[in-house]
């Protein structure tokens, strides 16, 4: 099951498998494009598992084991590089709020997305080569983005599963928080990027050329929604 909070600007998408921890299945997918979909207008997203013990766990292996030719693995991976494609193509600020270990696919996943928030004790890595496969739903290239080639082929290469801390370190994870906090700290983090200005500068930080940057600015200059807070400023002023 996947489920969908919508509030306040703010769309938190949440894989609910317990049974599977959390893994992707067919109609996983399925349910994940639909709440994409509904999310449609919101300022930011989260994408998050269910429970503490996993993010996303991967790829289910019990219902994807099915797949037994070269064409039907090709189609599962663009469907679901698809989906990976559209987080990361989110117009505001995506983050992965890692609840617990996000491995193999459930890494693919949390690269999607433009920030991880992880919990203290969860594990995360690209250790597809255990099942002497290789990630396939863009999480390699997004890994080298985010690490640099060699690191990233020496990470996923080897199978190398991080805490933490480590995948702090290296660039992986953007922020770790303390279990007894993490909810509350990355749906504060996630709240406080539910605006127009952080979806333009998500546009900045991409790669815009300095004429998209300066008129992303100047559209924000003359919104009504900086006059009022301009206004708020110049108040407290007075």
């Amino acid at each position: 099951m996947v489920e969908l909070e919508l509030e306040a600007g703010l769309a938190v998408v949440t894989i609910n498998r317990p049974h599977a921890r959390n893994a992707i299945a067919p109609d996983t997918m399925d349910q994940l494009e639909k709440a994409i979909d509904a999310a449609a207008d919101a300022r930011a997203l989260v994408i998050t598992g269910a429970g503490d013990r996993a993010f996303v766990s991967g790829g289910d292996l019990k219902e994807l084991a099915a797949l037994r030719t070269e064409r039907q693995a090709a189609e599962m991976a663009w469907r679901m590089r698809g989906i990976c494609d559209r987080l990361a193509a989110f117009p505001g600020p995506v983050v992965a709020a890692l609840n617990g270990h996000a491995l193999g696919g459930g890494a693919e996943v949390a690269v999607a997305a433009d920030i991880r928030i992880a919990a203290d004790d969860i594990k995360i890595g690209f250790n597809q080569v255990s099942l002497a496969i290789m990630p396939a739903w863009g999480g390699a290239e997004r890994l080298a983005r985010l690490v640099g080639p060699g690191r990233a082929l020496l990470l996923a290469g080897s199978g190398s599963i991080l805490d933490a801390a480590s995948a702090e370190r290296v660039g992986l994870v953007d922020r770790v928080l303390p279990r007894a906090e993490f909810d509350k700290g990355w749906r504060a983090a996630a709240c406080s990027l539910a605006n127009a200005p952080a979806a333009a500068i998500k546009r900045v930080v991409g790669g815009a050329l300095p004429e998209e940057a300066v008129a992303a600015f100047a559209q924000l200059w003359v919104a009504e929604e900086h006059w009022r807070a301009a206004d708020r400023v110049l108040n407290r002023a007075r």
